[in-house]
């Protein structure tokens, strides 16, 4: 299983470097610059329907732009991209819904004082929106990690353990995908063997999903107590 899990790894960490910036900065955009116009609107509307876009939509889109137009192969960076497509409604509700969730009061407060509109975000609104934030990182890192349609077409399904962002990788559930699919006898391994193996893979899968929910709450919890100690 080291190639899987370190598959998976690579393709949480890509993913969420490539999601978060962009969905905090969209978010940004539409709840604290953009006016209610037409283009704002058409822009939520592009992402709501995105959101009820089917995952193996993604993993067409993917094939067809990242793999055999910008990387001419199946890689981690190819797969990293459709994922942060596929995450990217997610983690801009999210992260608009926190921000507009910070009471007005402070942002006029922080202007008062003579802060700029920028400083006021990122001084004011960010740290007091980062619970809602982080639940959208931690939430996205669980769609990554059990997505397995949009990887068939892009990630590519090398069983090796990959040595660059350009390396097909195998996530852990490509792998209990594979696994529960392949044909017996495969490497001397018979049906109920396999069957064994995907099972342990979909434990596995579980517990990461449990830890990163308790992570997202341990997060959540922290900073929100680090806040109020220091006011």
């Amino acid at each position: 299983l080291r190639a899987p899990i370190i598959g998976t790894f690579y393709m949480v960490i890509f993913t969420l470097v490539i999601v978060v910036p962009l969905g905090v900065g969209t978010a940004i955009y539409l709840s604290e610059y953009a006016p209610m116009n037409k283009f704002s609107e058409f822009i939520r509307y592009c992402l709501d329907g995105l959101a009820g876009v089917p995952s193996i939509i993604f993993g067409l889109f993917g094939l067809a732009l990242f793999v055999v137009i910008m990387f001419k192969t199946t890689c981690i960076l190819a797969g990293a991209l459709t994922l942060a497509c596929l995450s990217l409604p997610f983690m801009v509700g999210a992260a608009e819904e926190a921000i507009r969730a910070v009471p007005q009061s402070q942002r006029e407060a922080s202007l008062a004082l003579g802060a700029t509109k920028w400083q006021t975000i990122w001084r004011v609104v960010l740290p007091a929106a980062m619970p809602g934030i982080i639940t959208g990182v931690i939430l996205c890192a669980g769609t990554v990690v059990a997505e397995t349609a949009p990887l068939l077409a892009t990630s590519g399904y090398s069983a090796f353990v990959p040595a660059s962002p350009l390396d097909g990788c195998r996530t852990l559930a490509l792998h209990l995908f594979y696994l529960a699919t392949e044909a017996p006898c495969i490497g001397g391994l018979t049906r109920q063997d396999l069957i064994a193996q995907a099972m342990g893979v979909g434990a596995i899968l579980i517990l990461i999903v449990i830890i990163l929910n308790f992570l997202m709450r341990w997060l959540s919890q922290r900073y929100m107590a680090k806040m109020r100690g220091g006011k």
